[in-house]
């Protein structure tokens, strides 16, 4: 399929929410929405709608539901040799008859596998921020994990490392939990395995963004199992959704850098007095528009060639 960047001279289609006639919805989450096909296969939308502190927004960001699916489908065949992942062969085609809603799911939906999702978040961190940050500050480490002394905000690790936490549910917040919790929840041998996989995605990701003047701070991965209890990776993958990407050129340790994601929303809402429930609070046009230049950008830095404008931790 090929890739879809959005014009500034054209606004897209936005789709805050799907209602299709041909499938019956079973899920409706933060960004998604979840239809059944059969015993073994979903298809999944990426709407437009955006989250934050755990909170769906009432405003949509054009355009932003196609350049997550098509982001997400970049990094599945960039980390196919990794792992392998919950992408179905079948088409839209054949399980939707309705030319409107075709229209409409192009580029932002397809089908996949069903699997038994784990209940983790699988989150690698290469550089010092968010969760991580505060947690460094109170402990000196992060899930347990130990770090230097003498950190700073954004500051790159010395090796990636993995920190889980749990999957909340629907308006509560993920708690960072360390390994051995990990472990109780989906057993030793499969929890070594995640954070393997996860660790290696995470560093391949890193190489190739880095080529093209983007950090890949940090990112959190959900992995599931097949019948045959094999671990497959699923749901998004390496999106502005769920990293955070920094500019190489303007990161520098000891300040936030600014973002190709939606800490850039998130910024904007600590400057609100807002109790971070819902319902969220209405954003302003030119925080919708910023907001979507910079999805797209990360759409076409990511996919695009080397710039030379790499990293350097």
């Amino acid at each position: 399929m090929p890739l879809w960047y959005p014009s500034l001279a054209t606004t897209p289609v936005t789709v805050h929410e799907t209602a299709l006639r041909s499938l019956p919805l079973i899920h409706r989450g933060k960004v998604r929405d979840v239809y059944a096909v059969d015993a073994d296969h979903l298809l999944i939308v990426t709407t437009d709608r955006l989250s934050a502190f755990d909170v769906v927004l009432p405003d949509p960001i054009p355009g932003k539901g196609r350049v997550l699916h098509q982001i997400s489908d970049f990094w599945f065949d960039q980390t196919a040799h990794i792992i392998r992942n919950h992408r179905s062969a079948r088409r839209l085609a054949e399980v939707i008859s309705d030319p409107a809603e075709l229209a409409l799911l192009e580029g932002r939906a397809a089908i996949f596998k069903r699997l038994d999702a784990l209940p983790i978040e699988a989150v690698v961190r290469g550089y010092l921020s968010g969760s991580g940050w505060k947690d460094y500050q109170r402990s000196g480490a992060i899930c347990g994990i130990a770090l230097p002394p003498g950190l700073r905000l954004a500051d790159a690790l010395p090796e990636p490392i993995f920190t889980p936490a749990t999957k909340a549910a629907a308006g509560a917040h993920d708690e960072n939990i360390a390994f051995p919790a990990m472990e109780a929840l989906i057993g030793s041998d499969r929890a070594r395995e995640v954070r393997e996989r996860a660790i290696a995605i995470y560093r391949h990701a890193a190489a190739h963004a880095r080529a093209r003047g983007i950090i890949i701070a940090d990112t959190k991965f959900e992995f599931g199992v097949d019948r045959d209890g094999a671990l497959t990776l699923i749901d998004e993958v390496l999106t502005p959704d769920s990293s955070r990407f920094w500019p190489a050129d303007t990161w520098r340790p000891g300040a936030s850098p600014p973002s190709f994601d939606k800490q850039y929303v998130r910024d904007y809402l600590e400057t609100l007095t807002w109790d971070k429930r819902a319902p969220g609070p209405a954003l302003p046009a030119a925080v919708i528009a910023s907001t979507a230049a910079k999805y797209a950008e990360a759409l076409a830095r990511l996919t695009g060639p080397p710039t030379g404008n790499a990293a350097t931790p």
